[in-house]
């Protein structure tokens, strides 16, 4: 089977606010990138230079918050350091109303630790470093006993990294724990990988998930799930393709309303991963209403 590579962030689990599931005692509200709308998902105060169309990034500083204080005082915000197209540092914390840091918070280390078996000052640091070691979200591993931070934290690292793609240097806003507005929100990566690229369409209506449409499609507009080769190739392999995979994520983002919620299909790791990663995105951005078309400049490997 051609598996597709995305050097992106997945470019990419997953996110905000729609994680709304904490690990342990570390319940932060985490929740979207545009690559047009300057809305109130992002701040107009910065500038945006010419950006790449290959998936490369453009040296820079590029910066996340979220917008709102969960139910414990506390908001997330990141930055990321970009150098030579290489992610060199990686800023991920949360703060509360007083500017103070969760990982210096002695008595939330204690109480989460004593818990789950970590804390901030361990888990905090395990992320950026696995950010900069990495190069890629969907690379970097979830921490035991921090999956709801490690799940935004690779959602949030996804945006950023398509910031750097882009060369947009507008703070991208989080509206954490947010509602879902109606309407129909979409991502599309614009570079083809073994023939295949992604497209993603889901429809908000009543504050729910309705509809999830998450595909690849090649040029003539030919979606993998038609392609009877592929599903052949695949399924002999790894014992599942996607007629099976690609029906069973779609459902299970609606049944679920929570991309982290998503299980991954055994045989199509990659697939689901990207999906979780894209659906957190998508989330993030019904949050705020924005339903301009997120175009995501995926970097891929030479075929």
């Amino acid at each position: 089977m051609k598996k597709k590579k995305l050097v992106m962030a997945l470019t990419a689990v997953m996110a905000s606010s729609m994680l709304l599931v904490a690990c342990g005692n570390d319940n932060s509200n985490d929740s979207k990138s545009s690559d047009s709308k300057q809305s109130d998902t992002q701040k107009s105060d910065t500038t945006k230079t010419a950006g790449k169309t290959d998936g490369t990034m453009t040296d820079g500083t590029y910066k996340l918050q979220e917008k709102n204080f969960d139910d414990k005082g506390w908001k997330g915000f990141m930055t990321i350091t970009v150098k030579d197209n290489a992610i060199t540092k990686s800023d991920y914390n949360y703060e509360n109303k007083d500017g103070k840091l969760k990982t210096d918070d002695a008595d939330y280390e204690k109480n989460m630790k004593a818990k789950v078996g970590t804390g901030p000052q361990e888990y905090i640091p395990a992320l950026n470093d696995s950010l900069v070691a990495k190069q890629s979200a969907a690379d970097v591993e979830v921490v035991t006993g921090a999956t709801h931070s490690s799940d935004s934290f690779i959602n949030y690292s996804n945006q950023l990294i398509q910031a750097a793609q882009r060369a947009d240097t507008a703070t991208i806003e989080i509206n954490n724990g947010a509602a879902l507005q109606d309407g129909k929100y979409s991502l599309e990566e614009q570079n083809y990988a073994h023939n295949y690229r992604a497209v993603f369409n889901m429809e908000v209506k009543d504050g729910k998930i309705t509809t999830s449409d998450f595909n690849y499609v090649d040029k003539d507009g030919k979606k993998k799930t038609d392609d009877a080769d592929y599903e052949k190739n695949m399924k002999a392999k790894t014992g599942v393709g996607p007629q099976e995979y690609i029906p069973d994520l779609n459902k299970a983002l609606v049944d679920k309303q929570t991309p982290s919620d998503v299980a991954v299909v055994t045989g199509a790791t990659e697939s689901s991963n990207t999906f979780r990663i894209y659906a957190a995105q998508l989330y993030n951005a019904a949050q705020s209403g924005n339903t301009d078309m997120i175009k995501v400049y995926n970097k891929v490997e030479a075929e």
